[in-house]
């Protein structure tokens, strides 16, 4: 397992520095983990969607085998106005899920959430950032996909 995202990351970036965060580690399952950021410096959703699959185009066409898991948008009590956009973003991600290939949508997003409400507790004094509680939800959540044989590789 390794671990090539770095802090402020965009879609885009991922796109550009593919072959830097990617493709040299020859992966047999690639997380991503894009959105957040992206809707904070005003891209839309098409854009974020646009740079995804070509991100996971680029995969497929190097490794077709690859298994792909898409990490949704988590919510932050310091980006909560954004939520609507995040769904949003979220909704098209799982789409994803269900119709591409080895791929798959992990859903942090209701894990952080009481009902309707974020929960406080997972958060950094940043309110944006995760303290060990708020990773071990995502752990929890992201685990499952983590099995050799947690992906359908069949065409969907």
């Amino acid at each position: 397992i390794v671990n090539s995202g770095f802090g402020g990351s965009q879609a885009s970036d991922l796109l550009q520095y593919q072959e830097e965060l990617i493709f040299r580690f020859n992966p047999k399952k690639v997380f991503i983990y894009e959105g957040d950021n992206d809707i904070v410096l005003k891209k839309n959703t098409r854009e974020i969607i646009g740079a995804t699959l070509e991100i996971i185009s680029n995969i497929k066409e190097r490794d077709s085998s690859v298994q792909i898991v898409l990490i949704s948008a988590k919510p932050s009590i310091s980006r909560w106005h954004l939520k609507r956009k995040y769904k949003r973003l979220n909704r098209k991600f799982q789409k994803l899920g269900h119709k591409e290939s080895n791929v798959q949508y992990a859903d942090v997003w209701n894990a952080m959430m009481d009902g309707k409400k974020l929960r406080p507790d997972i958060f950094l004094d940043d309110d944006l950032h995760l303290n060990a509680k708020g990773y071990d939800l995502w752990y929890a959540v992201i685990l499952p996909f983590m099995e050799p044989n947690s992906i359908d590789i069949t065409t969907k």
